[in-house]
């Protein structure tokens, strides 16, 4: 039978990854694909409902992305946020301007209760706004639907068509009503009954690799890490001892990390997996040596991987298949697609033109973190790997601003290690999604005893998330802070002040660089 599915037409925004992450938490199927598909592709693949996401440009530019109005006259519901909204007004007749004030972060908008898209919905709400333009005249046939003290149509629809817009982004956590929203174009704009569940994914996706793989052989890309820890089960689910794992030590993990990840998938591990550790640490110091730039580190990490699997598949001899626990926030930030570049991550926009592999596979490139957790699950993974911190392919290269030394690493290292260990104990009134260290490139003057110190400064980050595409910082006690300060100066020599982040994301990233 085939799913139901909501079409998500990415126009370059930097939520689009999120839109179809909201539709998916209504059990309800999405795809995000570019502006560029075609119409009868389209009508090929007869979604349920279509969104389009937001975008950088001013929809009056000629070069900015455009589409064919016939979309709109193909019976099916349509709901246009942010750029999207003002690309529906504009195809369809009405006036897209300069806003005279553009409109950032949380704003109070006035909504019709009476319209479908904000049933359930107190009159009065607060969204996130991020625009420059806006729609100025609502074209004929529209009702303007919801507006802000200077947004005169902060959401506009055609009932009859079935055509919603919204110039606020109801995909991100920071719209109070948002999910209601999407679950309302979803189920009572689109009429979707709700039947794409993690265990029809997990189900579908072996079928998919054993179809794929066949008798190949395949090696995995494993860190230890939630994401590749997933990938690899799942692969070895479809295609048993065909699959070889390789876990790369670059040097670059938390403390005592590479023991513990062989501890779980080596040969006394839990599981039945063919298993390699490489101890690559020098190797990866030497290529990092005098490098700043953190997308250039990056690259330079992820080409480097690549060669470590290559070698290895050299090893065990006839390997096509490059497995890598890609997932949906790595695709997205690292700008495949329409959407900005914003920091190359090593297993996607990282990768090396030339890669010696008949093919690399990414099971879980349609997925969010949340998702991956649940998948995880369904393959009765235990919860202490699926729950377990996020953290980066590049690791400490990442974590620290400047070059990278085999110093630093041991310095952050240390301190990520007493910060972690505190607020695993603390009683919080949330617990963070993420929390780490970070060792920034400031050093400054201290006292320590008698002496003049000059050192680095550490920065601790703590933040709330579910999807890891927002995020807010996490409420720490200061007393906890006091705690974290106190050690890390005692305890970690090369430091001699800690700071904390207090940036959400936006406008900042979650990881430090």
């Amino acid at each position: 039978m085939k799913k139901e599915t909501i079409l998500v037409l990415d126009f370059g925004g930097q939520y689009n990854q999120l839109i179809a992450r909201r539709v998916r938490e209504c059990n309800v199927y999405a795809e995000v694909h570019p502006y560029t598909l075609s119409l009868d592709k389209i009508k090929e693949m007869a979604p349920k409902g279509i969104i389009f996401t937001g975008g950088p440009n001013s929809v009056y530019d000629p070069a900015s992305p455009h589409y064919d109005k016939a979309i709109l006259e193909l019976g099916i519901p349509v709901l246009g946020i942010c750029y999207g909204s003002q690309l529906m007004a504009y195809m369809l007749g009405g006036e897209v301007k300069t806003a005279p004030v553009s409109e950032y972060g949380h704003t109070d908008v006035t909504v019709s209760t009476s319209s479908k898209l904000f049933h359930g919905i107190e009159e009065n709400t607060s969204v996130w706004m991020s625009h420059t333009d806006y729609i100025a005249k609502a074209p004929a046939g529209f009702e303007v639907t919801a507006h802000s003290a200077v947004c005169p149509v902060a959401a506009m629809e055609n009932a009859a068509k079935r055509l919603y817009a919204t110039q606020f982004h109801p995909e991100v956590l920071h719209t109070r009503d948002g999910k209601k929203i999407i679950s309302n174009f979803v189920y009572t704009v689109c009429g979707c009954i709700g039947d794409w569940t993690m265990d029809s994914f997990v189900e579908s996706k072996i079928r998919e690799i054993k179809e794929q793989v066949g008798n190949g052989k395949t090696l995995c890309a494993l860190s230890g890490g939630v994401d590749s820890s997933v990938a690899a089960v799942l692969m070895s689910k479809a295609i048993g001892k065909n699959l070889t794992c390789v876990f790369v030590d670059h040097g670059l993990l938390r403390k005592d990390e590479g023991d513990q990840v062989e501890g779980v998938f080596g040969p006394n591990g839990s599981y039945d997996l063919n298993f390699i550790r490489v101890n690559a640490q020098e190797r990866f110091y030497k290529k990092l040596a005098g490098v700043e730039d953190p997308e250039q580190k990056r690259k330079i990490i992820g080409e480097e991987f690549i060669r470590v699997f290559e070698e290895e598949a050299k090893k065990i001899g006839a390997v096509d298949y490059l497995v890598q626990g890609t997932i949906y926030p790595d695709v997205i930030e690292s700008g495949l697609g329409k959407s900005a570049v914003i920091k190359s991550h090593h297993n996607v926009g990282g990768l090396p033109d030339c890669v010696d592999f008949k093919e690399i596979i990414e099971p879980l490139r349609m997925l969010f973190k949340d998702e991956v957790r649940k998948a995880g699950s369904e393959l009765g993974i235990p919860s202490f790997l699926t729950m377990r911190q996020p953290f980066p392919g590049p690791g400490l290269g990442v974590r620290i601003v400047g070059e990278v030394t085999a110093e630093k690493v041991r310095i952050v290292q240390e301190a990520d290690a007493i910060f972690r260990e505190e607020l695993d104990k603390a009683e919080l009134k949330q617990r963070p999604g993420q929390y780490f260290a970070a060792l920034s490139n400031m050093r400054s003057v201290g006292v320590m005893g008698d002496f003049r110190t000059y050192d680095y400064a550490i920065v601790l980050r703590a933040v709330n998330t579910t999807d890891f595409m927002t995020a807010d910082c996490t409420e720490i006690p200061f007393d906890v802070q006091q705690r974290c300060m106190t050690r890390i100066i005692n305890e970690v020599k090369g430091v001699n002040r800690v700071l904390f982040d207090l940036t959400s994301k936006p406008p900042g990233t979650i990881e430090f660089e």
